[in-house]
């Protein structure tokens, strides 16, 4: 401070022709003194309080800078302020000091503790930890800084394990309680938001019995202290800090200290004495000073300007209320400034320049904003060792609150953690939920601390600590990890799959088979066998079950509009042709025997014409069915989303479902009345009577598609149409096996038998 005001009244361009007056006072961190102070400064120099008119104003002082701490800070400025005089600190920095209802005329070089509090919350946050532990000076600036930084960290997610706070002063068992606290925690990281006295008791407690490795995180209270960087407890420790800088000259100030200056004041005298191990006057404890001792010899922090920091923020202090006063007292004329010296100068003429002072002195900007406090910008320091293995804060990263959001943090070098390590030491209460799962939170604890359980099913989580999974989309389904939603497979009846190839098999076997009973019957067609069971039914019957067989394959394959269509209408037709010309046979068997009776003339109303007639009667009908159904609502491909979560059934709506049990009904009714004929008919006289082998044929029809009903219903997926071809085959088979099986061994392998009086034989 004297240095700069020193440097002021040698300046020609700041308050040129003016000096500046300074009493120095030790407040020794204590209130009582520091009030005691504010006391002196509010009454003025004069020994005698004077009132009334003829108050004295030979000691008025118009401003004050200081103090170093916040407490002592706030009794002063509670004392001062009334009387409009200015208190400028370059160290308090409780962030209550911003209240300009309490504090109206406070300012300081120095940030608020509340963007402190921003940088060491986001500095916390950044290394991703979120379990800590902290410990906090039992003063205004500990108290309310810690508090100030424990909002913040709510704010980013982070939880607190224990809140400890001391003071240098407190009794023993205090501290130790404040030590085992530490030692026993689980995080791994300790936010100490202390002044470097305090902090200092606390590692001299903690280095007695050292507790496991602990990553510090330190205030610009201490965490640039020379005298703490011995604790071994402390090594890798990381905090912001006040931006270091360089004075120029003020190392050669320094150095040019005289004995008589030193003799001069009792500050310098007790610096001198610590500094040689001498001492000014006579004492048996200590030798005399000489005069010859060489403070520029002298290796000690005291000369060691290089990292200037909290002498930078006395430094702008000084300069800053040289600007208020210069701006309050000259004017600049053409290219000259003049000041009026003998201008009466009050406390609020400098409170009020003061609001409004702006400028930049050794490349550092000074201003102050409504609530008396400067841009805040920060260094990150860490402590690294040097090559020579000295202790010593190295400047890693910056925090600037004049930045965009989510910017004023920054870290450009690498860093050494707790036990010289490379590796960011890992503080969480709970280790991190992979994606795929969420974090569920534990009765009783902490928001940090909780379980992890896996995503239900449907659902994914694609973050670290994910709060919720969320569900897929309805064409998509979850991965194995459950950590993305990737497109569900499309299931269908495909050609490439066993099922389809075993059942493809057995339809062209069906139809070869019907193909070949045809050429058989056609060969022989003149043999008795042949002609008896009318041809012309047979062949046509034949070739329906030839068509039953192949339309089954138009089920197998990916839906389209015009498979499904085709797939329904086609099944029904045939069908209702086939079990039209096996009632036509069934009806012609019965004819032919009442035609044998006396006087009978049946078949003369059942003949070919008629027959033919029928036929085509029955089918037409199926098809009027399928016409009215394919016009109303046909049937449609459709995404089923809903038999499966996990996959998509291509399949074919039905579109009407009474179409569609109307085209099986019908089916189903004249299957019945065709059973109901050929039990009827199947005791009529004859050896060869084809009424039986019907009846056969048409309860395995019949059974058949009994059972197909319920399959069908309950048959999941592909599998539902799986049972609608196997019913289709089933059913053909039956049909071709029973009617013309045993037709075609006789013919083939038993040809005595194939003649008309065999077959005209009563059995």
């Amino acid at each position: 401070m004297i240095f700069a005001i020193e440097e002021i009244n040698n300046s020609t361009k700041l308050l040129p022709g003016v000096r500046l007056g300074y009493q120095i006072y030790d407040t020794c961190s204590s209130v009582p003194v520091a009030t005691h102070v504010a006391f002196q400064l509010s009454n003025g120099q004069d020994p005698v309080f004077y009132k009334g008119s003829n108050c004295s104003l030979s000691g008025v002082v118009i401003a004050a800078l200081g103090d170093s701490g916040s407490t002592p800070s706030i009794s002063i400025s509670r004392i001062i302020g009334p009387f409009n005089i200015p208190l400028v600190s370059h160290f308090a920095t409780c962030a209550c000091l911003s209240d300009k209802k309490q504090f109206p005329t406070f300012f300081r070089t120095i940030p608020s503790d509340h963007y402190q509090a921003d940088a060491l919350a986001k500095l916390v946050k950044n290394f991703g930890w979120t379990w800590i532990g902290a410990v906090h000076s039992d003063s205004e600036y500990g108290n309310n800084g810690m508090a100030s930084f424990l909002g913040t960290a709510l704010r980013e997610g982070i939880c607190v394990e224990y809140t400890e706070s001391f003071y240098r002063t407190d009794p023993r068992n205090k501290i130790g309680a404040v030590a085992d606290a530490i030692r026993r925690s689980t995080a791994v990281v300790v936010v100490a938001f202390t002044a470097a006295g305090d902090m200092k008791v606390l590692l001299e407690e903690l280095d007695q019995q050292p507790p496991p490795p602990r990553q510090w995180i330190g205030s610009e209270g201490w965490i640039t202290d020379p005298h703490l960087m011995s604790f071994s407890v402390c090594a890798g420790a990381i905090g912001v800090a006040i931006q270091q800088s360089v004075i120029p000259g003020l190392r050669n100030f320094l150095l040019n200290l005289s004995p008589p200056e030193v003799a001069a004041s009792p500050l310098l005298s007790e610096f001198w004495e610590d500094a040689f191990n001498c001492s000014l006057t006579k004492s048996l404890n200590k030798r005399e000073c000489v005069g010859t001792e060489d403070i520029k010899a002298l290796k000690s922090p005291y000369t060691e300007t290089s990292q200037l920091r909290v002498t930078n923020m006395v430094y702008k202090a000084a300069y800053a209320i040289a600007h208020a006063i210069h701006n309050a007292v000259c004017r600049k004329k053409n290219v000259t400034t003049q000041c009026d010296k003998n201008m009466h100068l009050e406390p609020k003429q400098v409170f009020t320049e003061l609001k409004k002072v702006n400028f930049s002195q050794n490349g550092y900007h000074v201003s102050f904003d409504s609530n008396g406090d400067p841009v805040a910008f920060y260094e990150v320091v860490n402590w690294q060792k040097s090559e020579s293995g000295v202790i010593e804060p190295v400047t890693v990263g910056y925090y600037d609150a004049s930045l965009p959001r989510g910017q004023e943090f920054r870290i450009n070098r690498n860093l050494t953690w707790l036990d010289g390590d490379t590796q960011v030491p890992v503080s969480v209460c709970s280790e991190s939920c992979p994606p795929g799962t969420r974090k569920v939170l534990q009765k009783g604890k902490p928001i940090c601390c909780y379980g992890c359980i896996p995503c239900p099913e449907g659902e994914i989580s694609n973050t670290t600590d994910s709060p919720d999974c969320f569900p897929c989309p309805k064409e998509f389904w979850p991965n194995v990890k459950k950590d993305a939603c990737v497109l569900k497979p499309v299931e269908f009846l495909s050609y490439e799959e066993i099922l389809s190839i075993i059942l493809v098999a057995f339809s062209f076997t069906g139809a070869f088979l019907a193909i070949i009973t045809a050429g058989i019957f056609l060969y022989y067609r003149n043999t008795p066998m042949v002609r008896a069971n009318n041809s012309e039914l047979s062949f046509l019957l034949l070739f329906s079950l030839a068509l039953c067989f192949l339309c089954s394959l138009t089920f197998i394959g990916a839906p389209s509009d015009w498979s499904c269509m085709l797939r329904h209408t086609a099944f029904g037709i045939t069908f209702v042709l086939c079990i039209s010309c096996v009632l036509g046979k069934t009806v012609v068997v019965l004819m032919a025997f009442k035609a044998t009776l006396p006087g009978s003339n049946a078949m003369k109303w059942f003949g070919p014409p008629q027959q033919r007639l029928t036929v085509v009667s029955f089918t037409f009908i199926q098809v009027l069915i399928c016409i009215v159904w394919l016009v109303v609502s046909p049937p449609f491909p459709v995404k089923n989303l809903t038999t499966y979560k996990e996959k998509i059934i291509l399949e074919c709506a039905l579109g009407s479902a009474v179409g569609f049990w109307s085209v099986l009904g019908y089916i189903g009714l004249l299957a019945v009345l065709c059973f109901v004929l050929a039990v009827l008919a199947r005791k009529l006289p004859d050896n060869f009577n084809e009424a039986k082998m019907i009846t056969f044929s048409m309860l395995i029809f019949c059974a058949v598609w009994i059972a197909f009903i319920p399959a069908y219903v309950s048959s999941p997926g592909k599998f539902t149409v799986a049972v609608e071809i196997f019913a289709i085959l089933a059913s053909s088979f039956g049909l071709i096996l029973c009617i013309f099986a045993p037709k075609c061994f006789i013919i083939l392998f038993q040809p005595e038998k194939n003649t008309k009086k065999y077959l005209m034989k009563k059995t």
